[in-house]
């Protein structure tokens, strides 16, 4: 793994700190290798995204991808060419699905700018929290693109297809305020240092939580959004009727009985 970013696990909580302000080649191998290893993790209850520098992320970063494709990105629009740019691109989406992949819940902490790429990234996340002072912006627009690693189609999800809409055509910035009225963010902190203790807070609250039912919560809220209601019933009955006996559940019994907090093992 190179220096896109940092892992550190703590009492089942991981934390992915951004490295850097933008996102090169070599970033999203490094996204993808990082949340496909954090996946495996079967002790892991939640993760948390954050940046270290002065953004979450300014997205794409275009010099670093012109100088390493640059060819196929601007070469003649041949086959060859534009199907390794396909090839390319479907990369990049798979690098990003694997956050939307993993089966713990995933908490986008978002200051400073979160640009194109970066909101390609929020978007994976299951929770995305702001400080006051974080711009989001779907952007591409404005620099004849379109979108194509997963802003537009999992931002609708979040805030519906009309607002969705008017931020891919105009490309406009909002702020942390407007994030959280139209529903993109959950909460709004004063500054970074803030943001980063909720995160931290939220996450482990989550990870105090029966950490299989928590997984088995996420499947169902992600096989139910893409289904209709019906078929999600159908999916959860089956989950419940296959899982929901555990040792975890024999704890929440038991810890109720006796008025104590329950503690979960994962059994």
């Amino acid at each position: 793994m190179a220096n896109a970013m940092s892992v550190e696990t703590v009492d089942h909580v991981a934390t992915v700190t951004l490295s850097a302000p933008t996102m090169p080649p070599a970033f999203f191998d490094d996204l993808g290798e990082t949340f496909r290893a954090l996946s495996r993790d079967t002790a892991l209850r939640c993760v948390v995204v954050r940046g270290s520098t002065k953004a979450f992320s300014y997205g794409l970063d275009l010099a670093q991808a012109f100088q390493k494709h640059g060819p196929i990105l601007t070469g003649a629009n041949l086959a060859e060419p534009r199907m390794r740019l396909r090839e390319l691109i479907k990369q990049w989406q798979a690098d990003i699905t694997a956050v939307a992949a993993c089966p713990v819940p995933v908490i986008a902490a978002i200051h400073g700018w979160c640009i194109g790429g970066g909101l390609d990234l929020a978007s994976a996340c299951d929770i995305r929290l702001a400080s006051a002072d974080a711009k989001i912006s779907l952007r591409e627009t404005k620099i004849a693109i379109v979108a194509d690693l997963g802003s537009l189609q999992r931002v609708p999800t979040l805030i519906g297809q009309g607002l969705t809409r008017e931020l891919a055509f105009t490309g406009r910035d909002i702020g942390a305020e407007e994030a959280k009225a139209i529903g993109l963010v959950n909460h709004v902190y004063a500054d970074k240092d803030a943001l980063w203790a909720a995160a931290d807070a939220l996450a482990a609250q989550i990870a105090a939580n029966a950490p299989l039912t928590v997984r088995g919560v996420k499947q169902v809220l992600d096989y139910s959004r893409d289904h209709s209601i019906d078929d999600g019933l159908n999916y959860v009955a089956a989950w419940n009727s296959a899982f929901m006996a555990s040792e975890d559940l024999g704890e929440a019994v038991a810890a109720f009985m006796n008025r104590r907090e329950p503690t979960f093992k994962g059994k």
